[in-house]
């Protein structure tokens, strides 16, 4: 025996680790293209993390901390799904949820602005649906007969 239990938990924090690395990394690249094209003056590095902006659409820094949260959600769906192949929806929750708790330790309280939560949660839905859509119609394989297992 090879292992077993331990090659497939290394496997999934190796996955997770990864899902990790490519969610942050098109966060910033995302968020850094909003910057640009809102034309702020300054970027922020805690734009992951920033719940405390003020929830307005006057607000060109809360319009780009929505933009950067869910379009990053969307790319990250797509690139989960291309590294996965399965399974998309339980690291899109693992991702998100290591993400509230880096944002309580990074922010220093736990976020309570409602409009931030819904923002999160109709990112994990964006996420969670996309990538299993990409999943199935782009790695199912339709000659095994999958179906007749059930």
């Amino acid at each position: 025996m090879s292992g077993g239990r331990g090659d497939i938990c290394l496997t999934i924090l190796l996955h997770l680790l990864l899902c990790l690395v490519i969610f942050y990394t098109v966060y910033y690249m995302i968020g850094s293209i909003c910057h640009g094209a809102f034309r702020l003056d300054t970027f922020d590095g805690l734009i992951p993390f920033e719940f405390k902006i003020e929830p307005s659409y006057s607000n060109p820094k809360y319009l780009v901390s929505l933009l950067s949260m869910e379009l990053t959600y969307f790319t990250s769906s797509l690139l989960f799904a291309a590294l996965l192949k399965q399974w998309v929806w339980d690291y899109a929750i693992t991702v998100t949820l290591i993400h509230v708790i880096l944002t309580s330790l990074v922010m220093g309280e736990f976020p309570l602005v409602w409009q931030w939560w819904v923002a999160l949660g109709s990112g994990l839905f964006l996420m969670i649906c996309n990538g299993q859509l990409v999943t199935y119609f782009a790695c199912n394989d339709f000659s095994s007969s999958a179906l007749d297992s059930f």
